[in-house]
Parts: C-alpha cells; structure tokens; sequence
C-alpha cells in the first residue's frame, strides 16, 4: 500500500495563508531545497485541490526552459511537469494527460489510487482538502516546515479536527534561516 504524505509549509501558529491569501512570510532557499527535493523524488503521484494546483500550474511550467531559474527550480518544475496529478475540482478541466480531475469522491479516488502499486501520493499545500483526506484516515506522514513567524489569522492547516492523532517524529532539521523541518509518521 503507497503513503500518503501531506507536505505544507507553514508558520509556528499553524497558518499556511495570511489573511487574503498572504503567503509572503514563507521562504524557500537553496538549503531547503537540497533537504526537501529528495523527499520528493519517492513521489510519482501529486494531489491538489483547485487552489494550489491552478497556483502550480501558473507556475511551474514556465520554470523548465527559464534562464533565471536556479537548478532546484529547473528540476522541481521538470518533476512537476512529469508527475501525475490528481486535483479535487468540480470547475476545471484539464486535457493534460498526467492530470485527473475528480469533481466527486475525493476521497474514494484517492482511496483507490493508495490501493495501487507505485510511489509515494504527496498532498502539496491544499488544506481543505487535507482537512478531507485526514478525517478519512487516508493521510500517514506529515512534512511540515514551520516558518519562523506568527501570523495570527488565515488558512489553517490544521482546522476542524474532529478527533486527535498521534504522531511520530521520524526526522527534523533547522535550517540557517530559522525555519525547521519536521517529518511526521501516524502512529496507529
């Protein structure tokens, strides 16, 4: 059975927006990337809601033949353009053969692509449905990085819990900038 792995950058106080929609308190860096892109590379299935993935698709593809963009940036965005993606909408469509839009039963599609044979399925961002695929106890780790700030009000990424989950630490790191990385396991 594949993992299902929630990655979300995020401040001490929980909150993956400001209020509006502010994300300009995250960073990323060199530093980060080299400890986050290998994480990534077990992945071969990506899972968005609308949101964050009409956010990725107005940018990564423009990354690939960027001449300003570093080499992390270069080979994320050829990552992002190769892997599939599932993305929960009930307004967009996509001809894009790597993408598949499920406008209903979210949670019974990736249900079933968990069931399948491959790689890791990593929920980049997107807390609503987070918030879905958790409550159905299809999430197993956690891949948070906390940003040293507190921004008092906005999207949460954790919201509505309704029951509570034990969680164990498999690995952290802090990086130069302040901000920590940890990697979280479901104990069940």
């Amino acid at each position: 059975m594949r993992n299902i792995i929630s990655l979300a950058h995020i401040s001490i106080d929980g909150f993956m927006a400001g209020p509006g929609g502010d994300m300009s308190f995250l960073s990323m860096n060199d530093e980060m990337a080299d400890h986050i892109y290998p994480l990534i590379a077990t992945v071969d299935t990506s899972v968005y809601g609308r949101v964050t993935y009409q956010m990725m698709e107005g940018y990564w593809p423009s990354v690939v033949g960027s001449p300003t963009a570093t080499e992390h940036e270069k080979h994320h965005a050829h990552w992002y353009t190769n892997v599939r993606k599932i993305v929960a909408s009930r307004t967009i469509t996509s001809k894009d053969p790597t993408v598949r839009v499920i406008g209903d039963d979210i949670v019974g599609a990736v249900r079933a692509e968990k069931e399948t044979t491959g790689g890791d399925i990593m929920i980049f961002a997107s807390p609503s449905l987070t918030h879905t695929l958790a409550a159905a106890g299809l999430v197993d780790q956690y891949m948070l990085t906390f940003q040293p700030v507190i921004v008092g009000a906005g999207l949460r990424l954790f919201e509505h819990v309704e029951t509570r989950s034990k969680l164990e630490l498999r690995a952290s790191k802090t990086f130069r900038n302040g901000v920590i990385a940890a990697h979280y396991v479901m104990k069940r």
